[in-house]
């Protein structure tokens, strides 16, 4: 190695050389830089030859799109089928009713995508390893804006023990049976024609046989429009039905009626979501309202779509397409939900193809090996330079920050307790506490797959080992936020682990 001598410094008594390369180190160089060179070639080579190995009927261009749904989501599927495809007209949409079929379940756990309710979800005896929700369906109790307990309701709202009262008396009714101090004012109870809502309602106030007595309409529109009419009136309807079409704004003369969820004779303020419909929608998102009354519907897939056709078709779901849920009696997401769902559909997995003919993989298989062995030498050259050229005065870079997460996708809901182990709590009338993890945590671990939770009886300390995250096989252990001892499990997070991610606050 020869040096030249460009620069003496007194001051500092240094000496700054930079080194000229010798004809020996010339022609290392020149062989490494030829052997990145092939390398690279064989690189382009092994993607060519990648895709001419590939089937002619790859899935990834497939235009046509099968989607099986439950009974209660089949028109909607249909209207979203519809105007899919007449924005896209060179994709088919095959929609299938799994009551067409002797084997309902199979329908809508098979291949492709399918639409389901949370119930059904929880049905199904094969848990679906990937899913995403697409949209809501809310039931709500409903009162004249000029009733004349109207200010004693909102204070303390009706709990599911007044309402299982009020049903199970259908003589006489007043407000009086739902709230302390109603005056005795006569109550005037409407029901809707609606399995759906029916069906909630019995859940709510867990009966078997919901009775309503009182008069009966035929559409949700219905009776808002008598309630309108009725100072005194009371009912259940969906929340759609409530919305002035095109603006979701609620309709003249309807309020909410709020519900006492923890039974504590007031509305407090984890329960104070009952201003608007954007707080409510929210509220409901998070688990401030009443489960039985409350039900995500899912886009459900074997695994992750791979399928262009199909994610397109999800992200339009999620998007353009959720303009049409209100229309068939069902409510849409809030903005920071969609982007949270659009996220998860755009995350990129790792999938393993089989070649389509064994010679080509064998060929594939050494054109990768050349390749490193190419990065390698690549690697190498880059080091070796850093080296040689090391200067003897370095700038500092000034540090970039990017903004990883930000409002929009990180939800952060009002009035739970947060821990530094990025778990929540929530306390019960009871004194019993909720323990859930945190929406920034399932942004950071991804789809989870599985979870191991400490078992019913078992005592713990803060900052003890509470449950174990598996997604792929690593596992991130989640420490416990307070001492206490587990009184129960979600088993909904046993037979389906991917909810954490899509429902951290309400069913995960």
């Amino acid at each position: 190695m020869t040096y030249c001598y460009l620069c003496h410094n007194s001051s500092f008594g240094t000496i700054i050389e930079y080194p000229i390369a010798s004809p020996k180190q010339k022609g290392k160089i020149m062989k490494t830089r030829i052997f990145m060179l092939v390398g690279f070639i064989l690189f382009i080579c092994s993607i060519t030859i990648g895709k001419a190995a590939q089937p002619e009927n790859n899935p990834s261009r497939d235009g046509t799109i099968n989607v099986s749904t439950s009974p209660d989501l089949y028109y909607l599927a249909m209207k979203w089928a519809g105007e899919y495809c007449r924005a896209n007209p060179d994709v088919t949409i095959n929609v299938i009713n799994s009551s067409d079929n002797n084997d309902g379940e199979k329908a809508t756990i098979g291949t492709g995508l399918s639409l389901v309710s949370a119930g059904a979800l929880s049905a199904m005896n094969k848990p679906s390893s990937w899913n995403v929700v697409i949209g809501r369906n809310v039931i709500v109790p409903v009162m004249n804006a000029k009733n004349p307990c109207v200010d004693e309701i909102q204070r303390k709202g009706i709990s599911q023990e007044g309402l299982a009262r009020l049903f199970e008396n259908p003589g006489n009714l007043n407000w009086s049976m739902l709230i302390e101090n109603g005056q005795n004012a006569p109550l005037h109870l409407y029901s809707v024609n609606d399995m759906t809502v029916n069906s909630g309602v019995s859940d709510f106030i867990k009966s078997d046989h919901l009775k309503i007595t009182g008069t009966a309409v035929n559409s949700g529109q219905e009776l808002i429009s008598e309630i309108q009419k009725d100072p005194n009136g009371f009912g259940f309807c969906k929340l759609v039905h409530l919305m002035v079409p095109g603006n979701s704004q609620m309709v003249d003369n309807i309020r909410l009626v709020p519900i006492d969820k923890n039974e504590n004779g007031k509305i407090d303020f984890m329960e104070d979501i009952y201003d608007n419909l954007q707080d409510f929608s929210r509220g409901v998102w998070i688990g401030k309202y009443p489960k039985a009354l409350s039900g995500n519907i899912y886009a459900v897939a074997s695994m992750k779509p791979e399928n262009n056709s199909e994610t397109d078709f999800l992200q339009w779901v999620l998007t353009d397409g959720q303009q049409f849920l209100s229309g068939n009696g069902y409510c849409d997401l809030v903005s920071g939900e969609r982007q949270t769902q659009l996220d998860k559909l755009r995350e990129k997995s790792l999938t393993i193809t089989t070649p389509y003919h064994d010679t080509y993989a064998i060929v594939k298989i050494i054109l990768l090996a050349l390749t490193g062995f190419g990065m390698i030498g690549f690697i190498m050259d880059i080091v070796g330079r850093h080296f040689r050229n090391k200067k003897a005065v370095f700038k500092q870079q000034p540090l970039s920050v990017s903004n990883v997460f930000d409002d929009e996708s990180v939800i952060a809901p009002k009035g739970l307790f947060f821990d530094k182990t990025h778990t929540w709590t929530y306390m019960e009338k009871d004194g019993s506490v909720k323990i859930g993890i945190d929406d920034f945590l399932q942004h950071i671990t991804g789809p989870i797959t599985r979870i191991e939770m400490k078992n019913a009886g078992d005592k713990i300390k803060k900052g003890d080992k509470l449950l174990t995250l598996v997604q792929k096989g690593k596992q991130l252990t989640i420490h416990a936020p307070l001492t206490g001892t587990i009184t129960a499990q979600n088993k909904t997070l046993i037979a389906n682990a991917s909810v954490l991610n899509t429902a951290p606050y309400t069913e995960g």
